[in-house]
């Protein structure tokens, strides 16, 4: 089986590799056969340490398939089904699970640490526990989420990590007043999802921030109002808020420096909401005094912060009636055996969402 393998925590190109077979299979599990996977930020993170990832791993987590085979005890899917890979699947059974907080729930990454693959020289890792650069994977039941037939797999990968990720980080996590203003700083596929959440929640005003200008182009396709640099934010914070600062700014890069940029560009009763994943050694300074003074909300997004299951199915209900454009995301097709041109492409800016054919 063809897979597309990370040596060396720190390696910028993978290997794509024939001798890689999935484990695991058994009471509880699922084999998919996986057909489309995007590349999302977090795998170049995973790669270069930024999050922590035992090595050598396959990469890739958005990923959308068909069942093959499942294990004794599996009854929601069963082969033939067309799925979504979730890589934080619910227990159902865990203090988060029972408050509602399914994405809290820490269940899924339990997998991380057991491998998903093997090759002749020993065991190989699941990226977030599935690792869907790969003609195949064998994951827990519940990460296998059945979709519609008219789902097509691209569109579907997309909803396992990225969109889902921005558009609940404006519906669920922020719940962005009608009216307001918005900043998003970090405009690729889950920066540019946050843009169409927030423009489905009636925001007046959403100024995309990117350095990239193709980034911005897109941005303004999306529903941005404005589209500036790093450069540009003082001055178009000035002009669409009069200096006082944005209601709403994401921070959809995942560094402390973009983080301090927006918290400076949240007006004061604001909120500030995270949704980029960071390195656990990059602290966000604030000090107390700020802190109580401007009493800003700071509103971490985990996986768009809301039940995962639920937003699959709303962005799918959305997708349909054409209140969101999916489809644009995908600025880039490439098929497993060029997976490091699709790395160049994520790394230069010049992609939203590569989509990864298998």
């Amino acid at each position: 089986m063809r897979a597309a393998v990370l040596n060396e925590i720190g390696q910028d190109k993978l290997e794509v590799l024939e001798d890689v077979e999935p484990t695991g299979f058994g009471p509880g599990r699922v084999r998919i056969r996986i057909r489309a996977t995007g590349l999302c930020h977090s795998d170049l993170s995973a790669m270069n340490g930024v999050l922590p990832q035992p090595a050598p791993f396959v990469p890739g987590h958005e990923g959308a398939g068909e069942v093959l085979e499942v294990g004794e005890g599996v009854t929601r899917v069963k082969p033939g089904d067309r799925v979504v890979v979730c890589w934080l699947p619910a227990c159902g059974a865990c203090p988060a699970c029972k408050r509602g907080q399914t994405e809290l729930c820490l269940a899924g990454f339990m997998n991380a640490g057991t491998p998903n693959f093997k090759r002749p020289g020993g065991d190989v890792f699941g990226f977030a526990g599935t690792g869907t650069f790969a003609e195949e994977v064998v994951v827990d039941a519940g990460c296998a989420v059945p979709i519609p037939d008219d789902v097509p797999f691209d569109i579907a990968a997309l909803i396992g990590c990225g969109v889902t990720t921005g558009l609940g980080a404006a519906l669920n996590t922020a719940d962005v007043e009608a009216g307001s203003s918005v900043a998003v700083i970090g405009c690729g596929g889950v920066g540019i999802s946050a843009i169409q959440g927030a423009r489905l929640k009636g925001a007046a005003e959403i100024v995309a921030v990117d350095p990239v200008a193709a980034r911005r182009e897109s941005a303004l396709k999306f529903g941005a109002t404005k589209a500036v640099s790093p450069d540009e934010l003082p001055t178009a914070k000035q002009e669409v808020t009069g200096s006082e600062g944005f209601d709403y700014v994401f921070e959809v890069v995942g560094k402390s420096a973009t983080a301090r940029t927006a918290y400076e560009n949240t007006r004061r009763g604001g909120t500030l909401v995270v949704v980029g994943a960071g390195a656990m050694d990059d602290f966000l300074q604030l000090n107390m005094f700020e802190l109580f003074f401007d009493e800003k909300r700071i509103l971490p997004s985990m996986y768009g912060g809301g039940d995962v299951l639920r937003s699959y199915e709303r962005t799918i209900a959305l997708w349909r009636a054409g209140r969101v454009d999916l489809e644009g995301l995908i600025t880039h097709r490439v098929p497993l055996s060029e997976i490091n041109e699709a790395l160049d492409q994520m790394r230069s800016g010049t992609a939203l969402r590569t989509c990864i054919e298998i």
